[in-house]
């Protein structure tokens, strides 16, 4: 049930997509298949891969990309940051998957109740270490948000799914490889939002009827 096929999903982003779509469907109703997860999927593994997908995550532990898109062993090629906020090395890891794996979906996932997310909001004065790094890159974002809504909890969610816009227009834009495989509709990248409490992954509607295939049939 919601079964859709791995060389095609490597072969066609857009199958690629749905294979996510139709993953996270079954994680959420319960029916997880839990496909190439056994040892001799791992040692296989070792000949090769062919990921269908990369993920940009954050880092929560409570977001593992393969079970809650119903993956195995070799089809995600996952980076993961807090918030997942980029920065050079995460570029060439999303540009080797692009070009050295020829992996053609890109899909920025965040979450609910992210915590980087919810640190950018609060702008807390002298954040220890680093992580002013992360507060300030997504910092755009959390102003956007607290200017649409008085909620604290609405705010947050906004600033959220804000912050994956921001980002997938990042990448998109992102010169010379990832703006060249876009704009020529051999790269998608999209963006979405994982809920917790559902266990379901929304895909933001802009970040799809904006992809090439769609915007050219208009």
């Amino acid at each position: 049930m919601y079964f859709a096929d791995r060389d095609t999903a490597y072969a066609d982003p857009y199958y690629g997509l749905k294979k996510l779509i139709y993953g996270n469907k079954r994680f959420s109703e319960n029916k997880s298949i839990n496909p190439r997860q056994t040892e001799q999927d791992l040692k296989n593994a070792e000949l090769g891969q062919k990921p269908f997908a990369v993920i940009i995550g954050c880092a929560d532990s409570r977001v593992p990309n393969e079970i809650i898109f119903d993956q195995g062993v070799g089809d995600l090629f996952i980076t993961r940051t807090a918030g997942q906020v980029m920065a050079e090395a995460s570029f060439g890891t999303i540009e080797y998957a692009a070009a050295a794996l020829n992996t053609k979906l890109i899909v920025v996932l965040g979450h609910q109740s992210c915590g980087a997310v919810d640190a950018a909001m609060k702008l807390p004065e002298n954040p220890p270490g680093h992580i002013v790094t992360l507060i300030n890159a997504i910092k755009p974002a959390s102003l956007k948000a607290k200017q649409s809504t008085n909620s604290d909890e609405t705010k947050l969610e906004l600033a959220v799914r804000e912050n994956v816009l921001v980002q997938v227009e990042m990448l998109r834009n992102l010169e010379p490889l990832l703006s060249r495989k876009f704009d020529s509709g051999e790269l998608l990248i999209v963006g979405a939002v994982y809920n917790m409490q559902s266990g379901k992954v929304e895909f933001i509607e802009e970040t799809i009827t904006s992809l090439p295939k769609f915007r050219n049939s208009n």
